[in-house]
């Protein structure tokens, strides 16, 4: 198979789901990971935001080489992106659950599947940020959110030092909105339609050019926002 063994986070809606799906006749072996069920591949109930439960599915994972780890998941404030979005009134406990999906739990999750990834190759990470974290500027008032994916930034440029002698590549995609069906019926209730969202072939090609580099060439970062 053209990909090995991958691992996709989130995948049981949007963005992971259309990945794993459109991935998965091309991997020998997909490991799908999220709290919901995943339609596609060897699905592992994980609750990314407990690091127990990072531990529990990577022990599942066992000493398999992984050849790809795809970090799809993520998560923002109760109220994020509507008028009722407020950073005074926000909860702590909102506020660490947001930080530890989109930061802490890629954090943890490849600092513990380093194993496996060192056995690949070739081995892979990439990681899916947002336009509000990979652009200098932002208008997003979501402050835990977009605090999150700033963060992304600094774990795979530190990443692509600490794994450069193991030959790890290390990506960082920024999109802006993407055309899953949740995304379309949410551009939908604001009177917009499909052509102000990223087609998800043009995401899919994204990852695969990264998938499909070699381990002497790493790509950091791309930003990908819509034209639109």
């Amino acid at each position: 198979m053209k990909y090995g063994n991958i691992i996709i986070s989130g995948a049981s809606s949007g963005i992971g789901l259309a990945t794993s799906e459109h991935l998965n006749t091309q991997c020998q072996q997909i490991f799908t990971i999220s709290r919901r069920p995943a339609k596609v591949g060897k699905w592992i109930k994980t609750d990314l935001s407990q690091s127990v439960e990072i531990d529990a599915m990577v022990e599942q994972i066992g000493d398999v080489p992984i050849d790809a780890l795809l970090y799809l998941g993520g998560t923002w404030e109760t109220e994020a992106f509507t008028p009722n979005y407020s950073f005074e009134t926000c909860l702590d406990k909102d506020i660490e659950n947001v930080l530890n999906v989109n930061l802490l739990a890629p954090i943890r999750l490849i600092q513990r599947l380093l194993p496996n990834l060192k056995k690949a190759p070739n081995g892979k990470i990439i990681i899916l940020g947002a336009a509000v974290g990979g652009l200098n500027l932002t208008q997003s008032r979501e402050v835990a959110n977009t605090s999150s994916k700033f963060g992304l930034r600094g774990l795979v440029f530190s990443l692509r030092q600490s794994l450069s002698k193991h030959k790890i590549g290390v990506t960082l995609i920024n999109p802006g909105n993407v055309a899953t069906e949740e995304v379309l019926n949410d551009l939908k209730e604001v009177g917009k339609d499909e052509t102000y969202a990223i087609p998800l072939p043009d995401l899919f090609q994204v990852i695969e050019t990264a998938l499909n580099l070699s381990n002497r060439t790493n790509i950091n970062e791309i930003d990908l926002p819509s034209m639109l």
